[in-house]
C-alpha cells in the first residue's frame, strides 16, 4: 500500500524569523492522523532568516538528523561541539540521557534552509553523541546513498535506531530500486524537483508512505533530491 501526502497538507508555522513545514504533529500543529510513520517522528522543513536561530534548548532520547539544503547551519552543544553544517553534510546528534544545543544562521544575507529529522531510538539513557559527514553529490547521483544507519559507513552516520536513511539525486533517465521488507514501513520525502515513486508523481515537499510493499522504484526525476527511510513498523 502506498499513500501520498501532498506538501500543502503539512502543518505550517510562521514565526517571522523561522518558517517551518511539519510533516508530522509538532509544537502547536497537531494531527492525530499524522503522529509519525513507524519510528520516524519528525520531519520539519525549516527556513531560518539571516542572523537568527534556535537558542539553547534541550533534548533527550532521540536521534536527531540535520540535512542542510542551502545556507549554513551553525551548531553548538553541551558536548563541546561547535560546527558549521553546509549543504551536502549530514549531521547526527544522539540526545541520549540529555543534551543542550543551539542552531543559528549567522549569514547576513542568506537564508538557511534545512530539514530537521527525529527518529525514535531503540536504546535510551545512553551517552549523548555527535557525528557529521560529507556526502558528495557523486555518491547520490542516480542512486540511493546510505547516509544514516545502525552501522557506520564512508558516508553514513551511525544512529541508535532501527532505521536507515538514504539520499539520492535523480534527473532524466536515472532510476533506482530498493528492496523493502514487507513487515516494515518506508517513507519517501521529496526535497526538491519532481519524481515518480512506484509510478506515482511527487513534487517538492510531497511524501509517500509505504507499507507491505515489496520494493521501491524511483524514476522520471526532474532535478530531484529525495530522502528515503526504511523504518521499524
Amino acid at each position: 500500500m502506498l499513500t501520498l501526502r501532498k506538501s500543502t497538507e503539512r502543518g505550517y508555522a510562521d514565526h517571522g524569523w523561522l518558517k517551518s513545514f511539519h510533516s508530522f504533529s509538532f509544537a502547536n500543529y497537531f494531527d492525530p492522523a499524522h503522529m509519525g510513520w513507524g519510528n520516524l517522528r519528525v520531519i520539519n522543513e525549516d527556513r531560518i532568516a539571516p542572523g537568527t536561530g534556535f537558542g539553547t534548548h534541550g533534548h533527550r532520547d532521540m536521534e536527531i538528523i540535520s540535512y542542510v539544503l542551502t545556507g549554513n547551519l551553525a551548531h553548538q552543544d553541551s558536548m563541546g561541539n561547535v560546527k558549521g553544517i553546509p549543504p551536502g553534510d549530514v549531521q547526527r546528534m544522539s540526545a541520549g540521557r540529555g543534551v543542550q544545543h543551539s542552531e543559528f544562521n549567522h549569514a547576513k544575507g542568506e537564508q538557511t534552509h534545512f530539514l530537521q529529522i527525529w527518529i525514535e531510538p531503540n536504546v535510551t539513557g545512553i551517552e549523548p553523541g555527535y557525528e557529521q559527514k560529507t556526502v558528495p553529490d557523486s555518491a547520490k547521483r542516480g542512486q540511493l546513498a546510505l547516509v544514516a544507519a545502525p552501522e557506520v559507513g564512508e558516508h553514513t552516520v551511525k544512529i541508535h535506531a532501527d532505521a536507515r536513511m538514504y539520499a539520492g539525486l535523480f534527473t532524466g533517465a536515472e532510476t533506482a530500486q530498493l528492496a523493502l521488507d514487507s513487515s516494515r514501513k518506508a517513507y519517501v520525502f521529496l526535497v526538491r524537483g519532481a519524481l515518480q515513486v512506484n509510478g506515482h508523481s511527487l513534487s517538492a515537499g510531497d511524501a509517500a508512505m509505504l507499507q507491505a510493499e515489496p520494493s521501491l522504484t524511483l524514476s522520471h526525476g526532474q532535478d530531484a533530491e529525495v530522502l528515503v527511510f526504511d523504518l521499524a513498523a
